[in-house]
């Protein structure tokens, strides 16, 4: 497990569990949430997408985000070298990727997004020479909360179920304090 100082209070990231899962799928089947990730639907579909890769070989990992004792995140971090992304710009060797979720209604829409994504960059950033994302260009909210994490928006890649913001941040822009 994971603990990081954010201005929200301590974030504490952990892998999924089997037991996480309906709380995820509930996330999932939020029409705001299921517009962007597609996982909405019957607790199969989600569960199979996370359990793929709970049962994988590391090269994607499921973590629940747990804010001052409260679930309020779901992430997927992993390795750009072996996921599709790395098709689509020159990777290297190291740069991790992320995808976020935040989960309940209330916790969207007040900047709590750009603060848990700073903290999780910063540390992915300490062994990492690069973090990456591709948010949904129509998920305006989500390419916001990357920009005000220290993240660029350095151009839009067509992926097969979206146009997509490629967002970088680098160790070298990463904040030290």
């Amino acid at each position: 497990m994971t603990a990081l100082r954010t201005p929200a209070g301590e974030l504490r990231l952990r892998l999924v569990r089997p037991a996480d899962l309906p709380l995820i799928t509930e996330w999932m089947n939020d029409p705001a949430v299921a517009a962007f990730w597609e996982l909405d639907g019957p607790p199969e579909r989600t569960e199979r997408h996370v359990l793929a890769q709970l049962e994988g070989d590391g090269a994607s990992v499921p973590q629940l985000g747990v804010l001052e004792g409260v679930p309020v995140s779901y992430w997927e971090v992993y390795r750009v070298e072996r996921d599709r992304l790395a098709g689509y710009y020159p990777v290297d060797p190291g740069d991790i990727g992320v995808h976020l979720l935040l989960g309940p209604a209330q916790s969207r829409g007040r900047g709590l997004g750009s603060v848990l994504l700073a903290a999780v960059a910063e540390h992915l950033l300490r062994t990492s020479p690069r973090v990456v994302a591709e948010p949904d260009v129509r998920n305006v909210a989500s390419v916001r909360a990357f920009q005000r994490a220290g993240f660029t928006r350095t151009r839009e890649i067509d992926l097969p179920e979206k146009c997509a913001a490629l967002m970088m941040r680098e160790r070298s822009t990463a904040r030290t304090c």
